[in-house]
């Protein structure tokens, strides 16, 4: 018998198309990630980056207040410290008035509801250009946890709504939750990067902080991307330990570990697309050898089919201007 039932109507024209897909990109989808140094009037476009900028805060704030208008409610923020800033325990990761906890409050007095995030780790502020206190040759995990903390609860008292460790250090999450806790900092949400790869695709950001690797790599703390079910239990111990929104990093090549992990977990999964996905599609595009915007949000559609939340992009500006 032929077929009585044919796929293909559902596929006829775009009406039908848009009317049953599973799969829709919105606004709210996103984190947007914004770099910040200091200065004023500075707009540096990152060169391994296209149309993406190191902001000062002037310019932070016409950012945010330009995202909120489109309709991108979430930052994630991340700052690049001066070299005589920089020593072995990013001491100045704790101060005050520091360039994250000013960042923290431009954005919270020009847009008190946008929703914002920062990056906790030790590489931006390190001498050594690692994630955590470096002794003797090796990454000490115990003693960087306990700055990671400090550093958590300095952001929350200049306002941010979430810290979001990046380190890959063990027990961190326990140990930043504890101590949110104590200073009665309960609503303080905490961002894991559970399942952070080292990967190759980091590049581009490290230029923009400047915050390579002095010596070695940091396969040490970061996941070999050779595993899968590693990251399985590294996610479900940080929700153990009190996380309320666990990350995957990267996005693209590690779609089957989103999907494994959005199948485990009950929390909000966040997945980060990062420079290097973000440059190759810049270049290729630029070549001529791509359509920048079609493979763009394929891209993202994927992101977010394998079980995103969130998506952490820097392609968040141009996927809203596509929507309209």
């Amino acid at each position: 018998m032929y077929p009585l039932r044919r796929n293909r109507r559902l596929r006829t024209n775009e009406s039908i198309r848009t009317l049953v897909r599973e799969t829709i990109i919105t606004p709210s989808d996103f984190l947007v990630p914004l770099f910040v140094v200091e200065g004023k009037g500075v707009k540096e476009e990152i060169p391994s980056m296209p149309n993406y900028f190191r902001l000062s805060l002037d310019n932070l704030e016409k950012e945010v207040q330009q995202l909120w208008s489109m309709g991108l409610g979430a930052v994630l923020l991340f700052v690049k410290v001066p070299d005589n800033l920089k020593d072995n325990k990013g001491t100045e990761a704790l101060n005050p008035d520091g360039l994250m906890q000013r960042a923290i409050k431009t954005i919270k007095n020009a847009c008190p509801d946008m929703l914002v995030m920062t990056d906790v780790a030790l590489d931006p502020y390190s001498s050594y250009g690692h994630d955590g206190i470096v002794k003797d040759g090796q990454i000490i995990n115990d003693e960087t946890a306990e700055v990671l903390a400090e550093m958590s609860i300095s952001h929350a008292f200049a306002g941010a709504d979430f810290v979001a460790p990046s380190d890959m250090m063990d027990g961190r999450i326990l140990t930043i939750r504890e101590a949110l806790e104590e200073e009665g900092l309960v609503n303080t949400g905490i961002m894991s990067y559970s399942a952070k790869y080292a990967s190759a695709f980091y590049g581009p950001f490290r230029d923009a902080l400047d915050s390579a690797p002095g010596f070695g790599d940091k396969k040490t703390y970061q996941m070999d991307p050779a595993n899968r079910f590693e990251a399985i239990k590294e996610t479900e111990m940080d929700i153990d330990e009190g996380a309320d929104i666990i990350m995957v990093k990267p996005g693209l090549c590690y779609l089957d570990i989103v999907r494994e992990i959005k199948n485990a977990v009950d929390v909000p999964v966040a997945v980060y697309q990062v420079s290097g996905e973000y440059a190759m599609v810049k270049a290729a595009a630029e070549k001529g050898w791509l359509d920048h915007d079609a493979v763009m949000m394929e891209q993202l559609l994927a992101i977010k089919r394998a079980g995103a939340n969130i998506i952490a992009s820097y392609f968040a500006k141009d996927a809203v201007k596509l929507m309209g």
